[in-house]
């Protein structure tokens, strides 16, 4: 079987303008690099075209109110509290506003995440592969940290609605904390919650302690691994050993969404860590182990952050061959003064135990 492979031209519109870190070379430059370097790309691949989400579609998770800000502030619309539905950084630090026209390439992704869930647990594919997927800083009624649609969220909250699934993996490893996802399901008991990220008080967004673990019913559904700034591939293996796999186990999901691009290389020029290339190899891997042996395969893959452009195409490469088992030559980058793979080993391992001691009271596999 084939898998679905998620890209739209019209995500060049999600760009937020020169000087900005998100611009849309990535999606571009990506798609051509991967295209040319995965000779088996028409065999392994079917490439779907999404279409951009309605208001109906995003209200799922945003509000009506800042549906229409962003829509009508997108078209040039001038609003003179647009403060109050995003933050500077989801500015186009030229004209100080809302990038025109980022309303169209923020519905494409949502589209894209909603499509590849939707194929997923339709059976149609195992796997989906979604270009542009995993705007986790977006809350219900405001932007934040480049995103202003939560497309990880709808597309949960969909296939709740849609499919009635009840267990939901999302496993987020972009660099930064997920901390709109985070408070959108953090009272959720159906969606187990599983971020790793740089440690929030070294890097944006502040939230993502080993303390926040859910409140109400979702108490210990939400689960935030906090790792040193540097951090290489063993610590990250380490996890996956000692907290992803046996949560997964424990909480038998229906499917798994894993998020986040390139941004924890070591040369990433906005973060911190440690990964090499064969680090995202490895995540790459351990998802679908995960997905073989607890969700039939199924699983939805989306790529979007990364902010060395070099980086970039790599890293995203990276991550879908481990994911799929392909044969990509990645040799044209050269990873040179890197980290040890063992870095911040040891740091990470007394923090995976300071996360068991608080998640053993929800879960028999961290006593």
């Amino acid at each position: 079987m084939k898998i679905a492979f998620l890209y739209h031209e019209d995500l060049a519109s999600y760009s937020f303008g020169e000087g900005h870190p998100l611009t849309a070379e990535r999606f571009v430059e990506f798609f051509s690099f991967f295209r040319n370097n995965c000779p088996s790309f028409s065999e392994a691949f079917e490439q779907i075209p999404p279409q951009p989400v309605t208001n109906e579609i995003l209200e799922l998770v945003h509000t009506k109110d800042y549906i229409k800000a962003i829509q009508s502030a997108s078209k040039g619309v001038f609003i003179s509290d647009i403060h109050r539905y995003v933050s500077g950084d989801n500015l186009n630090p030229i004209t100080g506003y809302i990038p025109k026209g980022v309303d169209e390439g923020a519905r494409i992704i949502v589209g894209i995440s909603l499509l590849a869930g939707e194929l997923v647990a339709q059976g149609k594919f195992k796997k989906a592969i979604g270009i542009g997927g995993g705007m986790h800083h977006a809350k219900t009624d405001y932007g934040e940290g480049f995103c202003f649609y939560n497309d990880v969220a709808v597309c949960v909250k969909n296939l709740k609605a849609k499919y009635n699934l009840k267990k939901i993996l999302v496993l987020d490893t972009d660099a930064h904390a997920g901390n709109g996802t985070k408070e959108i399901f953090y009272e959720d008991l159906e969606v187990l919650f599983i971020d790793i990220h740089q440690d929030p008080a070294t890097l944006y967004p502040g939230t993502g302690f080993v303390q926040e673990i859910g409140s109400g019913k979702g108490e210990g559904f939400t689960v935030n691994l906090p790792v040193s700034p540097g951090t290489g591939n063993k610590a990250y293996e380490y996890i996956f050993e000692e907290i992803v796999f046996p949560l997964a186990r424990e909480f038998k999901p229906e499917i798994i969404i894993r998020y986040g691009g390139s941004d924890p290389h070591y040369l990433d020029t906005l973060t911190n860590l440690g990964l090499t290339l064969e680090g995202f190899k490895m995540i790459g891997h351990e998802v679908s182990a995960l997905a073989k042996e607890l969700t039939e395969g199924k699983a939805v893959d989306l790529l979007l952050s990364g902010y060395n452009l070099e980086v970039l195409p790599f890293a995203w490469s990276a991550l879908i061959c481990g994911l799929l088992d392909l044969d990509i030559d990645l040799s044209g980058f050269k990873e040179e003064s890197h980290p040890s793979p063992d870095s911040r080993l040891e740091e990470t391992k007394d923090m995976v135990s300071q996360l068991k001691r608080l998640l053993k009271k929800y879960w028999k596999c961290m006593d």
